[in-house]
């Protein structure tokens, strides 16, 4: 089970070196070095809030590992692509009655801007087809 971000921010941090890629934005956050509003956090997840919200809620789930996309981890490490569909599942638990938006955009093509894998968990308010 996943850990709060007020229960564990030692975690903060701690990425392998070997994991990062010194240019990754989402790297470079999840090391502390680029500032974020944590939501939660755990050994192998960290979620921030997305600083140009899509919806009410809207939260950015990472791995601390650097995958460039969704299925990139899913091919390395599906029990840590599983940890963040929980993480997403606890954060719409907190924020609306359990029920989120997850979005996971793998290529330019698709809108993924950063070549971090990391799910969009849009929840808070009825959200529009």
């Amino acid at each position: 089970m996943t850990e709060n971000i007020q229960d564990k921010k030692e975690t903060r941090g701690q990425v392998n070196s070997a994991d990062s890629q010194e240019d990754c934005l989402f790297c470079k956050i999840i090391a502390g070095q680029v500032p974020s509003r944590a939501i939660y956090e755990n050994e192998t997840t960290y979620a921030f809030a997305d600083i140009n919200p899509k919806a009410k809620v809207h939260v950015l789930v990472v791995s601390k590992k650097h995958y460039r996309n969704v299925y990139e981890l899913a091919q390395a490490n599906p029990a840590e692509l599983v940890d963040m569909i929980n993480v997403a599942q606890t954060i719409a638990d907190k924020e609306y009655h359990g029920h989120f938006r997850l979005e996971f955009n793998t290529g330019e093509d698709a809108g993924q801007s950063v070549f971090h894998v990391h799910a969009h968990v849009l929840t808070g308010e009825k959200l529009e087809e």
